[in-house]
């Protein structure tokens, strides 16, 4: 393979991405400069849907967390955006966070706004944010997520076997191995470029809610 995408793959990695109910989304790495695309995308969360990302009330997201959640190394720290296609808006967005002490696992956090909730969008990035994973050496994913949150657990239930770890106050820890998604191939390729020539940023992880996932498909 070459080192650079040919002009076919980069339009077929480029193209829009129809979900089930025929919308169209494109899906990218996210970056610093997407601070306010994440504040616009926040402010569409439910409250409901913020306390399931947070496992807190979360009325507003800080500037530190702000910070935190966008300058991202994408090695130790990757997130992947889903926009739509029409508006280029943020709807949807996964992340993972490698553990120090287990540089093979990462614990990982999937968000979709309410408006796109059920379309299959969580999936998607969550099958992407999967071949990121492997690229990077990480082979299992870890979540705390809230105990009733039985459709974020099915989700991950169709993509590979989960594991309880812990059950505590209503919450429930769980790890699961990252399945290899049949991804195209011109989509690998250009993730792996895309990471590699990536400006690297030092994480600055602040003291806060833990990460969870958040999303209902």
């Amino acid at each position: 393979m070459s080192s650079t995408p040919s002009t076919n793959e980069l339009v077929t990695v480029g193209a829009p991405i129809v979900l089930r109910d025929g919308s169209c989304v494109r899906v990218r790495q996210g970056h610093r400069a997407d601070k306010q695309l994440l504040l616009r995308g926040f402010e569409r969360l439910s409250p409901e849907s913020r306390y399931r990302r947070f496992l807190a009330p979360m009325p507003e997201l800080g500037d530190e967390m702000v910070r935190y959640l966008t300058e991202i190394d994408h090695h130790d720290h990757e997130a992947m955006i889903a926009l739509e296609e029409e508006s280029g808006d943020g709807i949807g967005i996964a992340r993972y966070v490698r553990n120090p002490e287990r540089p093979d696992a990462a614990e990982v956090a999937v968000t979709v706004i309410d408006d796109w909730q059920g379309k299959g969008v969580g999936t998607l990035l969550l099958e992407v944010l999967s071949a990121r994973a492997h690229e990077e050496g990480i082979t299992s994913f870890t979540a705390l997520m809230l105990a009733a949150n039985q459709e974020m657990m099915d989700v991950l239930r169709n993509l590979a076997p989960v594991r309880v770890l812990d059950r505590e106050l209503g919450t429930v820890e769980i790890e699961m191995p990252i399945p290899r998604i049949g991804l195209a191939p011109a989509l690998k390729k250009l993730l792996r470029i895309a990471a590699s020539d990536d400006v690297a940023v030092p994480l600055a992880g602040p003291e806060g809610p833990r990460r969870v996932l958040g999303d209902r498909q």
